[in-house]
Order: structure tokens, then C-alpha cells, then sequence
């Protein structure tokens, strides 16, 4: 059973919220332009957190298209003012019927790696589009995260303990951490056509926007990293580090994947 533990309620979730959003938000944009995305669509956010990208593809598909927007909890998305052909809706992808279908695009980002149903929640969305419609999948390769500058050795390997800590906890609550390289197999093995892939991936230097993932996230599984014998000492090194500006390290990949319902 998955149990997500960055859940919106959490004090950390707006600062995780800001830093994908500012991060990562234009590139998403720019992969899911590529399905040809225009006026009139249908289509379905899942996952949707602080509702930023549902908020743009309302834009994008104007009064005359419909955006559903998905989510466990809905009070981020909530906050923000949206067109009423933008619709909100509390929901369980994993247990919950899916709200309609003949989507002409349905997207994900940093959803299905978290559930270990994951093969059969994309193959749920893949049935939900039309015929021609796109599903567009974004997850993370968590496995390659290298310190590409730092005040030491020591603060270097501090990083990767932490974050080797991390990664051990999330994958024992179901989380596939290399899931962004399977999806384009996963996506072929459901039927979909034209399945293509693109990594995105940047410098995050301590002070910034993008770094500022990693102090939340450890923030919010304090007590789990604690469990991987981590002291509080260390973690607070950790926190230092991540606001140290001669500290560098690459950015969690975001892999995007689409495919097509033929």
C-alpha cells in the first residue's frame, strides 16, 4: 500500500510547491505543447498540487475547452482564482474511477512514482483518451543527483548520506525511484504510439529556488532519516549546506514522457 508521505497538509508543501513550480513548470509546458495542444481540448491534470499547470492549460484551451484538475487534498489548488471551465476534483487515482474519458490529453508530473500500481493506474489513463488523444507522464530519475561543486568532502558525502537516507525511506513507502526511465517502456507496453522522451535537468546552487526541494523535503522526513541513523546534528549541516552558495548540485531529472492512443 502506498503511503505518500509529502502530503499537501504538511507545513513544507507550499515551499515544495514554489520550488517545481519555478523549476520545472516551463519545461512541462513546453513538453506538453508538443502534443499540439490548442483551443477546445479536453483534459485531465492528475495530481495537480498547487494547481499551477492546471491553471495554464485553462489558458491554453480557452472557454470552449474543459480542464479536470485531481488531487488527494485540493486546498493549494483551492487558493488560486480559476476560469470555471477549470474544475476542481478531490480524488484517489489509485481507488477512484476515473471522472470521464475521451480526454484528448491526460497529464501526470511526480504521481505514478509514488504508487506501486503504477502499471495500472497508466494503463487506466492511456484507455481514458480518445482516440489520437496524448497522455504526457513527468517523473523523476532520482538516481543520478551528483554534488557538482561543495565547501569540502565532507559536505559532499553530508549530501548523499542524506540523500541515499531519503531515497531508502521513500522506496519503502512504494516509490520507484528510477521509475522516469521505465515510463516510455511502460507507455508502449500499454498500446500507446509515438512514445518519445525528454530530460531536463539544471545546476541547483545552495540559496536557490531549486535546492530548496531538498531542505524541505528533509525537513518534512526528518523523523524517517532519523530512522536511517542520521543525528540531528548532521541534518542541521545539512540545512546549512543547502543555503551555502559555493555548494552545487544537479538538479533532480525530470524525464518527460508522451505516447498516443492510435
Amino acid at each position: 500500500m502506498s503511503r505518500y508521505v509529502f502530503d499537501n497538509s504538511a507545513d513544507q508543501a507550499q515551499g515544495r510547491f514554489f520550488a517545481l513550480e519555478s523549476c520545472y513548470d516551463p519545461f512541462s509546458r513546453r513538453q506538453v505543447e508538443l502534443t499540439g495542444l490548442t483551443r477546445g481540448w479536453r483534459c485531465l491534470e492528475v495530481g495537480g498540487g498547487g494547481g499551477s499547470l492546471g491553471d495554464w492549460l485553462g489558458e491554453q484551451v480557452g472557454p470552449d475547452g474543459e480542464v479536470t484538475v485531481t488531487d488527494l487534498d485540493l486546498r493549494w489548488a483551492e487558493s488560486r482564482p480559476r476560469p470555471p471551465h477549470v474544475r476542481l476534483l478531490r480524488h484517489d487515482i489509485v481507488k477512484d474511477p476515473l471522472p470521464a474519458d475521451g480526454y484528448d490529453l491526460v497529464h501526470a508530473r511526480l504521481v505514478l512514482q509514488h504508487l506501486p500500481e503504477r502499471l495500472d493506474v497508466l494503463a487506466r489513463l492511456a484507455g481514458a483518451l480518445r482516440p489520437g488523444g496524448w497522455l504526457v507522464l513527468e517523473e523523476f530519475d532520482i538516481s543520478w543527483t551528483p554534488v557538482l561543486a561543495a565547501p569540502g568532502e565532507e559536505a559532499a558525502a553530508l549530501f548523499e548520506r542524506v540523500h541515499t537516507a531519503l531515497r531508502t525511506q521513500l522506496e519503502k513507502v512504494g516509490l520507484d525511484p528510477v521509475w522516469g526511465r521505465r515510463v516510455p517502456g511502460a507507455m508502449l507496453g500499454a498500446g500507446l504510439a509515438d512514445v518519445t522522451a525528454t530530460t531536463y535537468a539544471e545546476s541547483w546552487a545552495g540559496g536557490g529556488t531549486g535546492i530548496g526541494l531538498h531542505r524541505v523535503n528533509a525537513q518534512q522526513m526528518a523523523d524517517r532519516l532519523r530512522a536511517e541513523g542520521l543525528t540531528d546534528a548532521e541534518l542541521d549541516r545539512f540545512q546549512a549546506l543547502t543555503a551555502d552558495p559555493s555548494f552545487v548540485v544537479n538538479s533532480l531529472p525530470l524525464v518527460s514522457t508522451r505516447g498516443r492512443r492510435p
